[in-house]
């Protein structure tokens, strides 16, 4: 491990983890001040906060773990309570984004237009899901298309599955 190499990787998580919590606020912003009013009935505000409360929730745990990981990096594996932590948001998220979905159909969007947007804000927290617990997702643009059919392991899961044993 070199001290670098630690430094350049705590920076590239500060900023994943600042962009996954700005990310949440901007999503809830908009959602908030410049979609919902828009809609035409409170179905499609409670479709669209249906779908768009799972995402939040990702990507708000997204944000705390890779800010949380500036202080392990390199140096220790994943502390316990972390991983214990993170490894019920895996099965809790699920849950939650299932849960969504049942919103969004229980309050299905009376316009085609918000049911596309709702639509889209669901699939993205799926996608942001899988991102995280399943399989990496995210690369530059310039990369995507030749290493997203890789299957990497994402961050998150090499952490869990390397973490400090839980003292007993």
């Amino acid at each position: 491990m070199s001290v670098e190499r630690r430094q350049a990787l705590r920076r590239k998580y500060l900023s994943l983890g600042l962009g996954e919590l700005v990310a949440a606020l901007v999503f809830a912003i908009v959602a908030a001040a410049s979609i919902t009013p828009r809609f035409s009935g409170d179905s499609d505000a409670a479709a669209l906060w249906s779908a768009l409360i799972p995402l939040l929730v990702v990507l708000v745990q997204a944000g705390a773990y890779w800010l949380a990981a500036r202080g392990w990096v390199e140096r220790a594996p994943m502390p316990a309570g972390w991983a214990s932590t993170y490894r019920m948001f895996r099965l809790a998220d699920a849950a939650m984004l299932a849960a969504g979905l049942l919103g969004v159909i229980v309050w299905w969007p009376e316009s085609v237009g918000a049911t596309l947007v709702v639509l889209a804000v669901w699939t993205f927290g799926v996608l942001e899901y899988v991102n995280y617990f399943v399989v990496r997702l995210a690369y530059p643009v310039s990369r995507w298309f030749t290493t997203v059919g890789q299957w990497r392991t994402p961050r998150l899961v090499q952490d869990l599955r390397g973490a400090a044993p839980a003292l007993r």
